[in-house]
């Protein structure tokens, strides 16, 4: 843990747990708190929760869901802290990395997305992420001819020594920038057991993996051996959604060009723009996006605990 990098860790409540875990070399996954309350509806998230921190215990890793609770970050939480989290009424803010110290300060509630749940673990010593898709470069409104949103999550993986497992960027981002800003940024992306990049509700994009390993051990090496070279951007490792979930492609492609229609109607912009997005696609699919992104989110996070425990008897 790095103190001199993070003044506010000491006010960083590690559950016991965790901190155990991370005292005896232990493999620990940590989890997002954004899904649970902006990406899922109530009910259903909190058996997401559930689901994930087994998952993550049945790999034989220690689950570590992060949020800010009354303006404390909270690495690792209790059933109580769940329940906050899932429950609509308690009005969590969408916490981006940026966003920590206004939340913090301010005594806020919020749920971590990518950047600030990558930023916590890391400040904590943990160093292996499960979530569904990463943020990147949005395509532009209709009435504009370049976008400037580009999401944190991007930088953070550039700045953060944690490997991220997810099943590409969203399929309403501009995965080929996306890619390219990746490269620019210096951070490995690697495929699992897979070719091409994948597109979140899709199993593949046009765009091929500069890198492809094929088990939980290969994953593993890399990021050891990324590690011991100089930089301290962290590692993508990119799983497709299993194929029995995928999405219908044509039927995608049409929520998608109706979604990006939506947002012009409505002038939706910045954090905004993919928490409507992703509601179009559950509404309009009629729960199979839903579905999707369960069961994608929980391959994921599978495949994080068995990579943290690799790591682990390293």
């Amino acid at each position: 843990m790095d103190l001199a990098r993070w003044p506010f860790v000491t006010s960083i409540a590690v559950a016991e747990e965790v901190r155990a875990a991370l005292v005896e070399g232990q493999a620990v996954v940590a989890l997002e708190s954004t899904l649970l309350s902006h990406g899922l509806p109530p009910g259903r998230n909190r058996k997401v929760a559930e689901r994930l921190e087994a998952v993550v215990r049945e790999a034989g890793a220690v689950p570590a869901t992060i949020a800010v609770l009354d303006g404390q970050p909270l690495v690792g939480l209790n059933a109580h802290q769940l329940d906050r989290v899932c429950d609509p009424a308690a009005g969590l803010v969408k916490l981006s990395r940026r966003d920590l110290g206004p939340a913090i300060a301010l005594g806020k509630n919020g749920a971590t997305t990518v950047a600030s749940t990558v930023a916590l673990a890391d400040a904590a010593g943990i160093r292996v992420f499960g979530t569904g898709g990463l943020g990147g470069v949005h395509f532009p409104l209709p009435s504009r001819s370049a976008s400037w949103d580009v999401s944190a999550d991007l930088d953070a993986l550039a700045d953060t020594p944690v490997l991220v497992v997810c099943s590409g960027v969203k399929s309403v981002l501009d995965i080929e920038a996306t890619l390219e800003l990746l490269e620019t940024r210096s951070v490995p992306v690697l495929g699992y057991q897979t070719d091409m990049f994948p597109a979140f509700y899709l199993r593949e994009s046009p765009y091929s993996v500069p890198w492809r390993v094929d088990s939980a051990e290969q994953a593993a090496d890399v990021v050891v051996a990324h590690q011991a070279t100089p930089g301290r951007s962290g590692v993508l490792l990119a799983k497709p959604v299993p194929i029995e979930y995928e999405m219908d492609r044509a039927t995608h492609d049409r929520l998608l060009a109706d979604g990006i229609r939506l947002l012009a109607e409505r002038g939706v912009q910045g954090r905004d723009v993919t928490p409507v997005l992703l509601e179009h696609f559950h509404t309009a699919s009629e729960g199979v996006s839903l579905d999707a992104n369960e069961e994608l989110v929980v391959s994921n996070v599978t495949l994080a605990a068995q990579v943290a425990v690799e790591l682990a008897k390293r």
